[in-house]
């Protein structure tokens, strides 16, 4: 119980940063509520719900999931992700462990395999319950948390790849590095970064939790601030390794960039992107990330209509898909290229989130860009809004652009799409 003690201590002190970082609330009639009886829930978790006034038709589900002293109520109050919920449509769980200290079990041989027990088993009958209450888009479940949290989402992406698509881990471990068989519920040695895999070790830990289980696996978003003191920063490349081989990807990325002047991105295909915040504390998630995970999620793209559950109505918003128009330019030297890309909306409605589709030429790699996030770097491209360029009202425009490498071929795209419509190519 020392140990223990000491854990939460520290994550206490973790917690109060996050505790500072309060949004400003909205203009909304929507609020949190506490949900009970929503299925079978082994250890007593907690459950709060937030949906927003308009949601989208059959929306997605975001589990966000708090640190270590902390509740979901908190973990609401103190992040962005209900003010996004608010904006692109989307449903957001906030869980609150209830045992001592306030921490979720990644630890017991029970949390650590599918339907074994603890708290994931609770976790997700909350995710059931949602998609089953809101009539939710079963393809689009997420699932996101800091510290405590982090450590839960890898966990709950081990143990059901059935039911999340994607998530992001704010500071975690990977999953099972915390594991334990004398019933404590901390692991000093993967606290601070000396359990060292090799990737398909780590690997195999993920497969363990669901044994048998051969479909798709989530995309995973990673972030780790370098001098973390409480989760230590090489568990960060431990869990690089953990959900690449899980993926059947190298530990060698597939592109680097630099969103932000401390930050360094990588990516491995289209599956992991990880996150290294330098001189970063264990207090990562700060304003600004949360709309990078969801992003990643995809849960900003909007739909052309919104469902308002209090009075039962389907409201036609403005058509996000109107028309565009596209100017592309390339420069070109030896092995590399700039593309400057301008997006016009030629429509009459406002466009409030938008992804720009296109089909890179055979040999072109994306290797950075800026005003947008581009996933995949090759092949199909789409490039989605950042937080300051999400609007466009009609005759707007807005400037984006990548640098990438090629193999000789240095063409343009030959066609490309707006929130799925198709743009005139200027």
């Amino acid at each position: 119980m020392k140990v223990l003690g000491a854990m939460v201590t520290s994550l206490a002190a973790a917690a109060a940063f996050v505790l500072a970082f309060v949004v400003t609330p909205q203009a909304s009639a929507a609020t949190l509520t506490e949900v009970t009886n929503f299925g079978t829930n082994p250890s007593n978790l907690r459950m709060h719900l937030y949906v927003p006034d308009r949601t989208q038709p059959n929306p997605g589900v975001l589990l966000a999931i708090h640190y270590c002293t902390g509740t979901g109520p908190n973990y609401y109050s103190g992040t962005e992700f209900a003010r996004l919920a608010d904006q692109y449509g989307f449903i957001v769980i906030y869980p609150s462990a209830t045992r001592s200290g306030q921490c979720f079990d990644v630890s017991s041989p029970q949390a650590l395999r599918r339907d074994g027990g603890s708290d994931p088993v609770g976790l997700v009958s909350m995710v059931r319950y949602v998609l089953q209450r809101y009539n939710g888009d079963y393809s689009k479940v997420f699932v996101t948390g800091t510290s405590s949290g982090a450590m839960t989402t890898n966990v709950m992406l081990a143990n059901y790849p059935d039911v999340f698509a994607a998530g992001a881990a704010f500071a975690g471990v990977p999953a099972s590095c915390f594991a334990t068989t004398d019933g404590s519920s901390w692991n000093s040695a993967c606290a601070n970064g000396q359990v060292n895999k090799t990737p398909q070790e780590w690997g195999n830990l993920v497969r363990g939790a669901y044994p048998g289980y051969n479909g798709a696996r989530p995309r995973v978003q990673l972030w780790h601030g370098t001098n973390d003191d409480t989760l230590r920063y090489p568990n960060f490349t431990e869990e690089i390794e953990q959900w690449t081989n899980v993926h059947g990807l190298s530990t060698t990325p597939t592109s680097t960039d630099y969103p932000q002047s401390s930050w360094t991105r990588t990516r491995y295909g289209d599956k992991v992107e990880a996150i290294s915040i330098q001189g970063g504390s264990h207090n990562v998630l700060v304003s600004g990330m949360a709309l990078r995970a969801i992003q990643f999620f995809g849960l900003d793209r909007t739909g052309p209509t919104t469902t308002d559950l209090t009075n039962s109505t389907t409201t036609t918003v403005p058509d996000p898909t109107g028309a565009c128009r596209v100017a592309y330019a390339v420069s070109s030297w030896n092995t590399g290229l700039t593309a400057s890309i301008s997006v016009t909306n030629t429509g009459t409605s406002p466009v409030n989130g938008w992804q720009l589709a296109f089909t890179l030429p055979s040999g072109q790699t994306i290797t950075s860009g800026w005003s947008a996030t581009y996933s995949p770097t090759s092949g199909a491209v789409t490039a989605r809004n950042v937080s300051y360029n999400g609007t466009l009202n009609p005759g707007a425009s807005t400037g984006i652009g990548f640098q990438a490498s090629h193999t000789g071929n240095t063409g343009k795209p030959t066609s490309f799409t707006l929130n799925g419509a198709a743009c005139t190519v200027a």
